[in-house]
């Protein structure tokens, strides 16, 4: 008889390409590791904010850094991810606020397509290079991810709404009430312990805090149980 699954969330925002790396690997390890995986749209520019923390690419030898780290986690995570070719306007000046609050109404209204409607946003902005702000970009993400063209403008009108803008705000504060001074942030409740991990560089020992074993980036397929 298997193990009850352990909650693990993961707290992200499109923004960020560590995100990005996080969220692959805990997509491919939640069956694996008998996780029940719960993601949480969030705002990382709020959470720098409330921290104090600067985004690494505003410090020259970390921007030089993250750009080679990129390329070669690319190839050791098997994700797309390359960073986009006008990279200060889009991260500093375009930011992902609509693209959090449409993933957040997206959550709140239809939580089963959430996992491919944040991996078609990463896409567009970390491998494409395209934009996810601009309404009809957010559309095209979401039908390409499975939403029908209907569904996906009636959860982009409700962007706006309280009722999306204080869920993504209270994600948000969640997230800072763990301790997070940006983005990813893997919370993991495991025997009546949470353990909050920065990055997308500790699910080694992620799998350690589970009681499980870490096979690399990209682990086997499980095996179906007859």
């Amino acid at each position: 008889m298997g193990r009850l699954a352990r909650i693990v969330e993961l707290y992200y925002d499109v923004l960020s390409p560590y995100s990005w790396l996080s969220f692959e690997v805990l997509c491919r390890y939640q069956h694996v590791w008998n996780v029940d995986l719960q993601l949480r749209p969030s705002y990382i520019a709020g959470i720098m904010k409330d921290s104090g923390n600067r985004p690494p690419a505003q410090l020259p030898r970390k921007a030089l850094y993250m750009v080679n780290d990129l390329r070669r986690l690319r190839q050791h995570f098997q994700v797309p991810v390359q960073v986009p070719e006008d990279f200060f306007s889009v991260v500093f000046e375009k930011g992902s606020l609509s693209a959090m609050r449409f993933l957040t109404a997206v959550c709140l209204e239809c939580p089963e397509m959430l996992e491919k409607v944040s991996r078609e946003l990463w896409m567009r902005i970390w491998s494409l290079n395209e934009d996810i702000t601009e309404p009809q970009s957010i559309l095209t993400a979401a039908e390409k991810a499975g939403m029908s063209a209907e569904q996906a403008q009636e959860i982009l009108g409700k962007i706006s709404t309280p009722k999306v803008k204080n869920q993504l705000k209270e994600t948000t504060e969640a997230a800072c009430n763990y301790g997070a001074f940006g983005l990813p942030i893997t919370v993991a409740h495991v025997d009546s312990q949470t353990h909050m991990l920065f990055g997308s560089d500790r699910m080694e020992l992620l799998a350690y805090l589970l009681g499980e074993k870490w096979m690399g980036p990209v682990p086997p397929a499980p095996k179906a149980r007859l």
